[in-house]
């Protein structure tokens, strides 16, 4: 087998088709469907179902994806490790993060790996749970991943590096400010008022519900999957949010006002990558990663129940 035949078969999965990946491969579609047989037969089964123009992975070809990835990014390794004699100068890395540390501290860490090597390409994918993070570091897909949990995470296999314990602020719709000159407000003073949350899983949301659950009188007006639409909400006064501290940069620029809110929870966030076999691209990321880790702040964490381990 050759890796000829793995890049194909990868090209078929992430551009969903037989077309589609020969236009990314700038060959012929005869050709990449020949390759693909021949991959097929070396393995003695099929990887794609073919219905009509669509190519639907078989359970083997399922199977394949996260072997396969490895395969190619070992290479990308391999390749890398000859190319860094000279120095990192060019290559690609792969992230991929959570919507609350994607904010940051990847921006600000992203800021400063571009800034050492301008010609390393970074493509950074979307995650929405720990466990999306950690499936994507192991199986290959990508190297370095950035997740946000209420504890820290432990993952056998797997290197963690704790960067940052994110408090858990109110963005203060400003239609609705009642809070007074106050820079921390307890959970308590959220009755009476409209907020803008997330779905259900996140530490945020488990705040919220966790209020309402002791007879404080709040109201989740809007509940939204895409943590990228809450900031525009409380902009348009909606209600107020419950975020995690790495989004108080944006919201200051946007004029809003936020207030920490205790007890105070936080959101461990830390990087994930492989123990072995990492890029240069992807060690000098995680140097930059360490410079940006802080030690904990001072106090205690309010520790949520099991069912508020995802999303952050």
């Amino acid at each position: 087998m050759d890796t000829r035949k793995l890049k194909y078969f990868l090209a078929v999965v992430d551009h969903d088709g037989f077309s589609r990946a020969a236009e990314h491969l700038l060959i012929a579609q005869p050709s990449l469907s020949q390759t693909i047989a021949a991959l097929e037969k070396e393995l003695g089964v099929p990887l794609f179902h073919r219905i009509g123009r669509r190519a639907v992975l078989t359970e083997a070809g399922k199977e394949l994806i996260g072997p396969a990835r490895l395969v190619m990014r070992n290479l990308d390794a391999a390749q890398s490790a000859v190319q860094s004699v000279r120095g990192l100068r060019s290559g690609r890395l792969d992230i991929v993060t959570m919507p609350s540390p994607g904010i940051e501290p990847l921006s600000s860490m992203i800021a400063a790996f571009t800034r050492a090597h301008p010609l390393v390409r970074l493509n950074v994918s979307a995650a929405f749970t720990p466990e999306d993070v950690i499936e994507s570091v192991r199986s290959g897909s990508t190297e370095i991943g950035l997740a946000g949990s209420p504890t820290p995470i432990r993952v056998p296999g797997v290197e963690v590096l704790e960067l940052d314990r994110q408090p858990l602020i109110l963005l203060v719709n400003p239609q609705s400010d009642t809070f007074g000159a106050a820079t921390t407000i307890q959970r308590e003073e959220l009755a009476g008022h409209r907020l803008v949350a997330s779905q259900r899983g996140s530490l945020m949301r488990w705040l919220v519900d966790d209020a309402l659950a002791r007879g404080i009188d709040a109201e989740i007006v809007v509940e939204v999957a895409h943590r990228t639409s809450i900031l525009p909400l409380v902009l348009a006064g909606v209600g107020h949010a419950v975020m995690p501290s790495s989004w108080a940069p944006l919201a200051h620029k946007s004029g809003l006002r936020t207030l920490l809110i205790e007890p105070v929870s936080y959101l461990d966030v830390a990087v994930l990558s492989r123990r072995d076999d990492l890029t240069p691209a992807a060690r000098s990321f995680l140097a930059v990663a360490r410079l940006h880790a802080a030690p904990p702040p001072p106090g205690k964490t309010d520790t949520p129940p099991p069912g508020a381990s995802s999303i952050g």
